[in-house]
């Protein structure tokens, strides 16, 4: 791969039997919305796409009319990425992979980061709200849902409708216990915002940043149609800024080793030498800095992502400094854990 090429995210969702991952692909593919997703899963009988997105189907692939595919990985993962990378003309905006219920998704991230045209979008853990502790109190099928929990970059509380306040709030502890540093974000029907599982987009020109992978800027107040609630800022908050000065890489990744709490996403673009720039990454436990091309329009940029409230503005301002501003938006759906 040549350093100017762009790596394709890869997001992992995983979690135990029943917990919600063929409703999340199938919300996420459905609100797609122009962007290419190519879905690797391990039977399509699971995954019961509606029939309306379907175009086509030959083999083991199907086509959607919203140009995403879906394909079933076989007997071999690293296979099943080689061939879904380059058996299609346009590249793909991003690369899903559900794992099977009993499977460690962040080894399933790890087989596919061996493939330098990918890059980690996250891992996406969901878990029962109603059925966790149970799970966790079954001696065989507690190390399973450990090891899951501890893999995620974003914890899933789902059907958070079928606990009552005293429950929930029992398993937001334990979830809290076993993975203390990763994010929780809870919901029901597993409506969870695109954002949080493919992380904020970068504009090239030197104007605003764009935010929430949206083809538009938004502020507390905004009514854009594909948020579809009126409150949504209730729910997440952004922070952009276009910095100009210099960046010290390996402050850079000083920093993204231990960053300050809240932060849910960020991704940047930013100048670490007179002639060098370097792409940023962050998703709830894992943060990447590799050298990129120069962008367009010669602007770097910085976008966070974070629920209402706990985004850590100060923090963010003092690493990247000027020419920041701050907007706050939702995505139309879940609940701020």
């Amino acid at each position: 791969m040549t350093l100017g090429s762009r790596r394709i995210p890869l997001t992992v969702i995983g979690g135990f039997l029943g917990a919600g991952k063929t409703t999340l692909l199938n919300h996420w593919l459905r609100a797609a919305r122009g962007e290419r997703i190519a879905v690797l899963v391990n039977d399509f009988g699971a995954l019961n796409i509606d029939t309306d997105l379907i175009e086509s189907r030959s083999g083991d692939t199907i086509a959607l009319s919203n140009g995403c595919v879906c394909c079933q990985i076989g007997d071999d993962l690293s296979r099943a990425f080689i061939d879904v990378l380059a058996s299609h003309a346009a590249p793909f905006d991003a690369v899903v992979v559900e794992a099977s219920g009993v499977s460690d998704p962040w080894r399933i991230a790890q087989i596919g980061l061996a493939d330098p045209g990918l890059s980690l979008g996250g891992v996406t853990v969901l878990v029962d709200a109603a059925a966790l502790l149970g799970h966790l109190a079954d001696p065989l099928l507690a190390d399973t849902m450990l090891r899951q929990l501890k893999s995620a970059d974003l914890i899933v509380l789902n059907k958070v409708d079928a606990v009552d306040a005293g429950a929930l709030a029992r398993v937001r502890a334990r979830v809290s216990a076993l993975a203390p540093a990763t994010p929780q974000f809870e919901t029901v029907q597993a409506q969870v915002p695109p954002v949080l599982l493919r992380g904020p987009a970068l504009t090239a020109g030197p104007g605003p940043v764009e935010t929430l992978g949206s083809a538009h800027a938004c502020d507390p107040d905004c009514a854009h149609p594909d948020h579809g609630d009126p409150a949504h800022g209730s729910i997440f908050q952004n922070w952009s800024a276009r910095p100009s000065h210099l960046f010290d890489a390996a402050a850079l990744r000083q920093w993204a080793a231990a960053p300050p709490a809240g932060l849910l996403r960020l991704k940047a673009l930013l100048r670490t030498g007179e002639s060098e720039w370097s792409e940023l990454q962050f998703a709830g436990r894992h943060a990447s800095l590799r050298r990129s091309a120069a962008p367009a329009g010669g602007a770097a940029a910085v976008v966070a992502i974070g629920l209402h409230g706990r985004l850590p503005h100060g923090a963010l301002i003092a690493q990247f400094g000027e020419q920041a501003r701050r907007r706050a938006c939702d995505a139309p759906h879940g609940n701020a854990g």
